[in-house]
């Protein structure tokens, strides 16, 4: 966004990486970065606060070519930065030829949304309430006949709705891999060597393939995975093995739980080999050399580059999703990323027959309604029963029960 009235730069804060919104003087936005200081004081994640940021950067760089007040806008400002988002056309720009689109849809909803919660808190905090108003219209619903059997004794309810209606295109079916891509991701890291001297071609490749396997074969985010610690994952009792899911906000490189509660997850058994034989690769490496306490250490570290032995950042995963998807064309989709991984897992739990409140429970929902909305399609597609292998896929995941907790 170089040369524009507003861009995002990445700051230090308590030695956390955080965002701001700078002027084209280099200097912090004041309402901006008083409004992000108040999402990371209530412990929003980094992510969360830098798409924030982006939002209200481009907000920014609308207002000056308009002219227009922070805290005076008119709705036609706000028109004009949804058709900026669009095209990337400022106000004023009169463009010739077709016209472009500068961002999807989605990412148009989600920095419109940085916005409108902006002026939220601003008229909850700074009791600037004209924006505010402009933005919000009260709801207009039609009256009918029937009545909720709750009326007159909850209250109604009257939120307000923005004047500018967002609309996304509607995902029907979420994005899954198949069991034979899911072997792909997982070969492709690691394989065990035929000669039966372990697994090849090195450590930081088990790693992977732990990773890969523990978010299909568990359903885990990302973020769950990365915040394990050793001791969160409990095996070699004589039961069934599983992975505590710990609700923590404390790894170095500002990957989160999304969830505040926490979990526990049955694990199969060759899951849990795959894990012992990475653990025994760490100590042969000499990870209890150098970290004091291993057992409440990051399960996933660097085994390769430096520091050693540092928590894992989410950016080399995604650096080894391009390097699998570049080395495999043909086999895997193009746009891939590990959250497919979750989907596949509960889709699959599904197929096989699973209660939904079995997979809500294991995924980490708070409600039923969540799995229903983002699954739902699954046991009414007779089509996705025909894939080859998903009941034995999902059969080798030992000790989930409907009897268990997820």
């Amino acid at each position: 966004m170089a040369g524009l009235a507003a861009s995002v730069r990445p700051l230090l804060i308590g030695g956390e990486r955080s965002w701001t919104v700078t002027d084209t003087a280099g200097l912090p936005i004041v309402p901006a970065e008083r409004y992000l200081a108040f999402l990371r004081s209530d412990d929003r994640s980094p992510n969360t606060v830098r798409s924030y940021a982006r939002g209200l950067a481009e907000w920014w760089t609308v207002l000056e070519a308009s002219g227009v007040a922070w805290d005076g806008l008119t709705r036609t400002v706000f028109g004009d930065f949804l058709a900026y988002l669009r095209t990337g056309d400022l106000p004023g720009v009169d463009r010739i030829g077709p016209v472009p689109q500068r961002l999807a849809p989605a990412s148009v909803a989600n920095r419109a949304a940085a916005v409108l919660a902006f002026y939220t808190w601003a008229a909850a905090a700074l009791n600037i309430t004209q924006p505010r108003q402009m933005l919000y219209q009260r709801s207009t619903r039609r009256h009918h006949s029937y009545l909720p059997m709750l009326t007159g004794v909850v209250p109604a309810t009257d939120r307000p709705a923005p004047v500018f209606r967002l609309r996304v295109p509607n995902k029907s079916r979420t994005p899954l891999l198949t069991p034979g891509q899911v072997r792909t991701i997982l070969d492709g890291c690691a394989i065990l060597d035929p000669a039966g001297d372990g697994w090849r071609p090195n450590l930081a490749g088990l790693r992977d393939r732990f990773l890969f396997a523990l978010l299909a074969e568990s359903g885990m985010r990302l973020g769950e995975a990365l915040s394990l610690r050793h001791c969160d994952i409990h095996i070699g009792a004589g039961g069934t093995p599983w992975v505590e899911v710990v609700p923590r906000q404390d790894h170095p490189h500002g990957v989160r739980n999304k969830s505040s509660r926490g979990r526990d997850i049955y694990i199969g058994a060759d899951l849990e080999g795959l894990y012992s034989a990475y653990v025994w690769e760490l100590i042969d490496a000499g990870i209890d050399v150098q970290v004091a306490d291993v057992a409440n250490h990051f399960v996933f570290v660097n085994v390769g580059g430096q520091p050693l032995f540092a928590p894992m950042r989410a950016k080399s995963v995604y650096a080894r999703v391009r390097a699998l998807t570049r080395d495999h064309r043909a086999a895997l989709p193009p746009d891939w990323t590990p959250h497919w991984l979750r989907h596949t897992h509960a889709t699959a739990l599904l197929l096989a027959g699973r209660p939904v409140h079995v997979v809500m429970r294991r995924l980490g929902h708070l409600d039923v309604q969540t799995t229903l909305s983002t699954y739902g399609w699954v046991t009414e597609d007779a089509e996705m029963r025909a894939l080859a292998n998903w009941k034995s896929y999902v059969a080798g995941w030992k000790g989930i029960h409907d009897d268990q907790p997820a």
